[in-house]
């Protein structure tokens, strides 16, 4: 049975000093993110004291670390972002892609994070908008969203993209519905032409330099011959790209946007167990017919792999494209809501950027109902200042 009170910020309050003796120095932003897991909703960065107007009960209200790592600070982000999204959505199938990459890459993509998911949302989307380009198939400009995942249930890296994409174009301001209104794109059309993008980036990265070979990649320095066999053997390869069933109307889009939008690598939730030395966390093992299973981790294993996930400052996880991009959305999305049926899109939805998922960007407070009355009339008596630097951290840069 899991115990309640585990979060990941106890984790990391365990471990991680230790983690840093026995393998620091580490990127300055996992410190930073580590810091921001243990300090959220404590004393460490202040807070509020707020008062009850109806009985005068006193509550403490601390602030969040707003840290897009930290499971804490995401539900209040994700409801804010889905519902621009649910104002968006036109009456037309939606599809669910996948695209995934063959795991001989993933070590490039740990060691070279920001070059070589780039290359990834390059690849998916070019991929998706040149088969709905193709007069053979759908002939117009797709709209579509893409979201970055780098986990898998068992926190080891698995980089892949999700992207949902309504089921039709535009075409000359005109809306083209796909013929057959659950199926998008044949899977193996679009596994090629991912394959063939990806691995052309890949290559003029590794050329030019941009992508690093540090690490365990030390190794093709040495051996030029056996990273070219390694880029031959994936030319080779099939690749997987998966097209789910269409979503069952606006409202299951909604719902799967909520499920898997502002996720981060592991949720307070999973974990069930932490002693001295191990935390024991639930994962499906899809392997298995996505049986729920409990593992168990060495602590310093554990933090490995969540850091593994941690994306570079500022990195956009979530991306729009073609007449859902920010710079055609205004206007080709109005063109799609009046042949497809729908309301005016609101001002708040126009002006929605990529970086919704801004860590600096301070939302509105909320607070929580007084836990003596209940009464939702809760006011701020006074501000509670943070205290001098280097408390309740999880260590020091």
């Amino acid at each position: 049975m899991r115990d309640a009170h585990i979060r990941l910020a106890d984790v990391f309050s365990a471990g991680f000093p230790r983690y840093c003796r026995d393998n620091g120095p580490l990127p300055a932003l996992y410190y930073a993110v580590a810091n921001a897991i243990v300090a959220c909703r404590t004393a460490a960065l202040g807070g509020h004291l707020l008062r009850c107007e109806e009985c005068g009960h006193d509550v403490i209200s601390y602030n969040s670390c707003r840290n897009r790592h930290c499971p804490t600070c995401q539900a209040r982000a994700r409801a804010q972002w889905v519902d621009a999204r649910t104002k968006e959505l036109l009456h037309v199938p939606y599809f669910h892609v996948v695209f995934t990459i063959p795991m001989q890459l993933n070590e490039f993509a740990i060691r070279n994070k920001e070059v070589f998911y780039n290359i990834l949302f390059a690849a998916a989307s070019q991929t998706l908008t040149q088969l709905g380009m193709d007069p053979k198939r759908l002939g117009g400009e797709l709209g579509f969203l893409m979201i970055l995942h780098t986990w898998g249930q068992n926190l080891m890296a698995h980089p892949h993209m999700h992207c949902i994409v309504p089921g039709g174009v535009l075409d000359d301001d005109l809306w083209v519905q796909c013929k057959n209104p659950g199926f998008l794109f044949p899977v193996k059309v679009m596994a090629k032409l991912f394959r063939g993008k990806l691995l052309d980036a890949f290559k003029k990265a590794l050329a030019d330099g941009s992508m690093s070979l540090c690490g365990t990649l030390q190794r093709f320095k040495d051996d030029p011959a056996g990273l070219d066999a390694l880029v031959d053997r994936l030319y080779r390869a099939d690749w997987v790209v998966y097209a789910k069933p269409p979503f069952g109307g606006p409202a299951a889009v909604v719902k799967y946007l909520g499920r898997y939008t502002h996720r981060i690598a592991i949720s307070d939730s999973r974990i069930v167990a932490l002693t001295d030395t191990h935390v024991s966390f639930a994962w499906k093992d899809y392997a298995d017919h996505n049986r729920s299973k409990i593992m168990t981790l060495a602590i310093g294993e554990f933090i490995r792999r969540f850091l593994l996930h941690v994306v570079p400052l500022r990195f956009v996880r979530i991306r729009y494209y073609g007449f859902l991009s920010a710079r055609s959305r205004k206007v080709k999305l109005q063109l799609c809501r009046d042949q497809t049926g729908g309301g005016e899109p609101s001002d708040s939805i126009v002006e929605t950027s990529t970086t919704s998922e801004d860590p600096d960007k301070t939302p509105s407070p909320t607070w929580a109902p007084c836990p003596i009355c209940g009464c939702t009339r809760m006011c701020v008596v006074r501000e509670i200042h943070k205290p001098d630097p280097g408390g309740n951290l999880a260590v020091a840069a």
